[in-house]
């Protein structure tokens, strides 16, 4: 199979070759304006204030939030106060709430918008358990009149844009996502994410980019395609098959919170720009660490730093050994060495740059 981009720009699936891809526009979101649509997506653990602000430093068309339970910023609850706290004096703050009751999401969306919010968006794909038990997340794909019921109170109760993220549909029997982005669009809904799986899929196999297309023409609004983007390549291919106004990415950051500046940089001039060299990187990680330190305490800031030093350390030399260490060590003094140690050895072993 061949996709063309724009005419006569032709990419095999999955070669490794980079092109230059289509330009996309800016998008608009009431007084907000994405430059360019490459979005950090909200995920639970990761997209705290400090992976935030760093994925910020390198640049990035918007960042969101961890999702927030309504009834959690209902109650004000100290943990989720501070996972709503903007990342700099210029961040976009983009706050994404789940839950499955209209008047708690409306008075959870008003909440944020009086924090400092400007721009509220409603989670319709989180697979986890113990959400959709909560007939929340992706479970509001099986009731559309529930669904459509929430999306309108939270669009009435700010005076911002409310976008929504969702998946294909519950299973491969029901993908319901373009039903339900006319729903969104006509409540007032300003942009759609679809990550390109169903629920039942959770993270299993690979996204379906090519499904997200009839969500592109089911609706006027943007559309924005999410799922397995971790490459130039794969930017090319989600665009091509989507048809989608831009691109979201997950768990492609994971570790390399450059990489969204890079996709940037590859849409505008089309070459990806390099990742920063070890030495950078060693700096990159030890500041991360820092600030992590510095958000939640000692105690809870090393521990949330662990998966992160792990995504960091993925390709260099004795990376397993390190993370072992790092999950054992109880002080934050015995982190500080184990990095520097580390990427010394690294540096040492002539690793210039951080793979990938």
């Amino acid at each position: 199979m061949i996709f063309k981009l724009n005419g006569p720009v032709v990419l095999q699936p999955y070669e490794q070759k980079f092109v230059k891809p289509p330009l996309l526009a800016p998008i608009h979101l009431g007084k907000e304006v994405i430059d360019c649509p490459v979005i950090l997506a909200p995920m639970a653990g990761i997209t705290d204030r400090p992976f935030r602000r760093l994925v910020r430093s390198f640049g990035a068309g918007l960042v969101v939030s961890e999702m927030i339970a309504s009834q959690a910023m209902i109650r004000e609850v100290r943990k989720t106060m501070q996972m709503i706290e903007a990342s700099d004096a210029s961040d976009v703050l983009t706050v994404q709430l789940a839950g499955s009751d209209p008047v708690v999401m409306a008075e959870a969306a008003r909440l944020n918008a009086d924090r400092g919010a400007r721009i509220i968006d409603i989670n319709f794909g989180c697979p986890a358990k113990k959400i959709v038990s909560g007939e929340a997340g992706s479970a509001l794909m099986r009731d559309e009149v529930k669904a459509a019921r929430i999306l309108e109170a939270v669009v009435k109760a700010v005076d911002l844009p409310v976008t929504l993220k969702m998946r294909l549909g519950w299973n491969s029997e029901t993908m319901n996502a373009p039903r339900l982005a006319k729903i969104a669009q006509e409540t007032g809904i300003q942009m759609v994410t679809v990550h390109g799986r169903t629920r039942q899929q959770f993270y299993n196999g690979e996204a379906n980019w090519n499904l997200i297309r009839p969500v592109k023409e089911a609706v006027t609004i943007p559309v924005i395609a999410n799922g397995d983007i971790r490459d130039a390549n794969d930017v090319v291919q989600a665009l091509a098959l989507s048809g989608a106004d831009g691109i979201m990415v997950g768990r492609g950051s994971y570790g390399k919170p450059w990489l969204l500046r890079q996709m940037m940089d590859f849409l505008r001039d089309g070459a990806m720009s390099p990742a920063p060299s070890l030495d950078a990187q060693y700096k990159i990680v030890l500041g991360h660490f820092e600030e992590m330190l510095t958000a939640y305490g000692t105690y809870s800031g090393l521990r949330n730093a662990r998966k992160h030093m792990g995504w960091y350390s993925k390709g260099l030399p004795q990376a397993s050994e390190f993370r072992a260490a790092v999950n054992h060590a109880g002080e934050v003094d015995e982190v500080r060495e184990l990095l520097r140690v580390f990427f010394e050895r690294a540096l040492e072993k002539g690793q210039e740059v951080f793979p990938g």
